[in-house]
């Protein structure tokens, strides 16, 4: 995994010294280890621990570089993995924001139950959001009332170029992502990969995200790519079939980006 570290600091070691300093490395800033209350916390269901093997929670996380006390977004927030796995990261001084698309809950009304069922165990007594707090909008208005520190979004970046969607859907919610980040904030995409040149009919016939045309969009918004990890690297995948077909479901190849908006 290409991720950023901390330079090893070696020590000189002189001919005819009696005692050579041994070399000095320091830890990474960030580390899948320090995330591990988030990932053993008794309120996320077995469902999700299921599937922690494939989707590397901590990696995620510590990859992500998220903080206590961070306010954060889960785009597209589906069953709420992420979301879950974030209002332990963050902590009591934290907040997330777990957005859901009124165009999936139209398309499966599952996804509005589910929200509800992720957030509900961070609500005060009255059943009213505190650290979790869900919003539903326009997938290309997220309507994130704060600027945020972080902004995840795990496969579903490909969502914006289908078919389905409105043209204009997938230059219209990045740019939104952009302007809902704080100066300097940073967006983490994680996403299923396509063929080399698979263009927007990759994300519609398929649901996987052409790279070159991720980053072209991300880009021309403003954010700056800087970090790729190969934590999801499955070279396997020949990216041929839908990520839906049994035969590669939950073993496909994925990319993972940390982009930054400039300070």
């Amino acid at each position: 995994m290409r991720m950023i570290i901390a330079a090893a600091l070696a020590a000189t070691m002189l001919a005819g010294c009696s005692g050579a300093e041994e070399a000095v490395v320091e830890e990474p800033a960030y580390s899948a280890s320090q995330y591990s209350a988030a990932i053993v916390d008794i309120a996320r269901p077995a469902e999700d621990k299921a599937r922690d093997e494939t989707r590397l929670p901590g990696e995620l996380l510590a990859f992500a570089e998220i903080d206590r006390g961070d306010v954060v977004g889960d785009y597209i927030m589906g069953g709420g993995y992420v979301t879950r796995l974030l209002a332990m990261a963050v902590g009591t001084d934290g907040k997330v924001y777990a957005f859901q698309p009124e165009e999936f809950i139209a398309f499966r009304p599952d996804y509005a139950t589910e929200q509800d069922a992720a957030v509900a165990p961070y609500a005060d007594e009255n059943g009213d959001p505190v650290q979790v707090v869900p919003l539903r909008g326009p997938i290309a208005e997220p309507g994130f009332p704060e600027p945020l520190d972080t902004i995840i979004t795990v496969m579903n970046l490909h969502d914006l170029f289908i078919g389905a969607m409105p043209e204009g859907t997938a230059e219209a919610a990045i740019a939104s992502l952009y302007d809902s980040l704080k100066p300097g904030g940073s967006l983490v995409v994680v996403d299923h990969k396509a063929a080399e040149g698979g263009g927007a009919e990759a994300a519609d016939a398929l649901h996987r995200m052409d790279e070159a045309l991720a980053l072209e969009m991300l880009t021309a918004a403003g954010f700056v790519l800087e970090e790729e990890s190969d934590m999801y690297s499955r070279p396997d995948d020949p990216r041929d079939a839908n990520v839906f077909d049994e035969s590669i479901r939950g073993q496909t190849d994925q990319f993972a980006w940390r982009l930054r908006k400039p300070e």
